[in-house]
């Protein structure tokens, strides 16, 4: 993900780019310019930056159509200060700084067979 691209929309990208239709996203590092999440009061709270470090990032991505709710991508900050801030992030409201690197594991849909069943 480049400057100014949108986190969560970029790893949106990402994952289609790479024809995935649902996707876990395991980890990530780099800036975000600013980021707004929603935390664990429920309220979406804005960390300015000049540039706000992402620490950790992890969750869920779905481009399937059939109302498959995606779990959102949440993550760890750290401000300018030095401050630790955590949530889930808010689509279009998280600027790239410079870059951000992320790791996308594809999620498959289950096999038809039981493969519990003896041989």
């Amino acid at each position: 993900m480049g400057p100014n691209e949108d986190l969560v929309e970029a790893l949106d990208q990402a994952a289609g780019h790479l024809g995935f239709r649902r996707a876990l996203v395991r980890s990530g590092l780099g800036s975000l310019i600013d980021a707004t999440f929603v935390g664990a009061e429920g309220k979406p709270r804005r960390i300015e930056g000049p540039a706000v470090e992402l620490l950790s990032l992890s969750g869920e991505i779905s481009l399937e159509e059939n109302g498959v709710e995606p779990a959102g991508v949440s993550g760890v900050v750290g401000d300018p200060t030095g401050a630790i801030w955590a949530g889930r992030f808010v689509r279009g409201l998280n600027p790239v700084c410079i870059t951000i690197e992320a790791v996308l594991e594809e999620l498959l849909p289950a096999p038809e067979e039981d493969w519990r069943r003896p041989f």
